[in-house]
């Protein structure tokens, strides 16, 4: 039978069994996430998984070869009467054959030709994803726009929306373009995280592998840059894009946008992006 000195003992014994389970268990849900980043932040869908056909004809696939060796796919969608053309980068989610409607859309809209690209190992893209594989497709699509289609920088709008703002936000830091157009996107990934999953603290920012960290890398960019983004935004809140207009150089301006993450785009967005483009040439 224990004597009374030995209570204290057994009490301290039981609390550092118990910080040592829930330290481990912390350490264990941490790992998890992190082995699980990739499948996180590319949810990708494969063109054999789900694929659309084109929604009008006039849309051209388009191969692409990106630095690291990588053919990339794309659509591209020209117009006639216009030498605007728009480089867009899409969600972490689907393939671009699902934003078939979204670009015909776009293009009538704003009068633009459209270039849409998959991400490696998005559609019919080879490879894997990975942050410096989206950069690269950027890259070579911006390269096929210029080289190819002889279309000036300055009439290059680069389009992100979500994951797609993390692309284009480093291709415009990088390169000179019409204007930066950021729909729904974020400050960094790792700040999409800490939102997400606030029960885990800081490690987790310091160990993520995907950064796209937009909000170190907007006050590079010189040219015009125009947000939009979501009241009701429950998977990256609005005060992500409200961060990234505080960053950015002028010329700028901040939409909001009636809706959450995946609704559609209204075209009172796309009649402000006009005007702002006209104001801003």
């Amino acid at each position: 039978m224990p004597s009374a000195t030995d209570s204290p003992r057994l009490i301290g014994r039981w609390w550092i069994r118990s910080a040592l389970y829930g330290f481990g268990c912390y350490a264990g849900l941490v790992l998890m996430l992190l082995f699980l980043e990739n499948r996180l932040t590319f949810p990708l869908t494969t063109a054999a998984q789900y694929w659309q056909p084109p929604p009008v004809p006039t849309i051209q696939d388009v191969t692409l070869a990106s630095s690291d060796g990588i053919h990339i796919h794309a659509w591209w969608l020209p117009v006639d009467n216009s030498d605007l053309a728009i480089l867009y980068c899409h969600g972490n989610a689907g393939n671009l054959s699902q934003r078939g409607p979204a670009i015909v859309r776009m293009s009538k809209l704003l009068n633009a030709s459209v270039l849409i690209i998959d991400y490696p190992g998005y559609g019919k893209s080879e490879g894997s994803p990975t942050e410096a594989g989206c950069y690269a497709a950027a890259d070579a699509a911006h390269a096929w726009l210029v080289d190819q289609k002889k279309i000036a920088p300055r009439k290059i709008l680069l389009f992100g929306a979500s994951l797609g703002g993390g692309v284009t936000t480093d291709l415009a830091s990088r390169t000179d373009c019409r204007a930066l157009v950021l729909v729904k996107t974020f400050a960094s990934l790792p700040d999409v995280a800490s939102d997400l999953y606030w029960w885990l603290p800081a490690p987790k920012r310091w160990l993520m592998r995907n950064r796209f960290d937009n909000l170190a890398k907007i006050a590079q960019c010189k040219r015009p840059v125009f947000l939009a983004h979501g009241t009701a935004d429950r998977l990256i809140p609005v005060t992500h894009s409200k961060r990234l207009y505080q960053a950015a150089n002028e010329p700028k301006q901040f939409l909001e946008l009636p809706g959450d993450h995946n609704d559609p785009l209204p075209e009172m967005m796309f009649t402000e992006l006009k005007a702002f483009l006209d104001r801003h040439p």
